[in-house]
């Protein structure tokens, strides 16, 4: 009987945190056209969000077009489909590797960031200062950060695309030998506009779920250092899972007819 008690209190209190989102959402997407707009906080988060992460991210898909482009060849030669490897990486990369590898460790960094500075400030009554001052917390600390995110992670997957399938390039020219001009043609022949776009709307839809989450668990963090380092873990934690299932889903609504 107490285990399904228990189990009854946490499907409780997580539908109930759920819907504490949802409303902490809507009123976030709200304030984005309400005054008052502090562009200078919207110019910072989006330097400190979207720029600072820039290296990360190209480090990350360098990388990543690189080993793809090791194993496709290691696999595709078996069957003498080496022509088909610059297809694969492009469409590997800006359909999926490229958001989702950028959406996880954009998570990591900047969701770490946003749930701990948020959490600082709520353990150590600044919100709370910030009402009392008449300053709109929502609008002053929520709002930069959800546009920052959702600006900056479509340039940050653009920049990735173009990073990780220079890394393939490089490995078939100067590791495998292939031809860079037949490679270059090839890469693009089979590339269509949704493609990139289908990206784009990931990139934008992670965006909003990291900050999201990220200003929710750091905005109603309590407990003192140990609640912030909390918020901290389950900002993270939730962000990537939320990641890799809204990449499922996206997936089927733009590729599955």
């Amino acid at each position: 009987m107490n285990i399904f008690q228990g189990l009854g209190n946490t499907c409780f209190k997580a539908s109930q945190a759920f819907g504490q989102w949802v409303f902490f959402v809507g009123r976030a997407l709200f304030s984005v056209v309400r005054p008052p707009i502090y562009w200078r906080q919207w110019g910072k988060q989006f330097f400190h969000i979207a720029f600072l992460s820039a290296p990360v991210v190209g480090l990350t898909a360098i990388f990543t077009g690189m080993v793809l482009a090791l194993q496709s060849y290691t696999g595709f030669s078996r069957f003498s489909a080496e022509s088909s490897i610059a297809t694969v990486v492009v469409l590997s990369i800006v359909r999926e590797l490229g958001p989702v590898l950028t959406g996880l460790m954009v998570a990591g960094r900047v969701g770490a960031s946003i749930a701990a500075e948020l959490g600082s400030m709520r353990v150590s009554d600044q919100i709370s200062a910030l009402w009392t001052m008449g300053v709109s917390a929502t609008n002053y600390l929520i709002v930069p950060r959800l546009v920052a995110l959702v600006v900056g992670m479509p340039l940050l997957v653009l920049c990735a695309d173009a990073i990780g399938v220079f890394g393939g390039w490089c490995i078939a020219r100067f590791v495998l030998g292939f031809n860079w001009i037949l490679y270059t043609r090839e890469t693009f022949e089979f590339l269509r506009i949704d493609d990139v776009m289908s990206g784009l709307i990931k990139a934008a839809v992670f965006g909003l779920m990291i900050a999201s989450i990220s200003c929710y668990q750091g905005y109603y963090a309590r407990g003192g250092a140990q609640g912030v380092g909390e918020a901290t873990t389950r900002a993270v934690v939730l962000s990537s899972i939320t990641v890799l299932l809204m990449n499922y889903v996206l997936t089927s609504l733009l590729f599955v007819r």
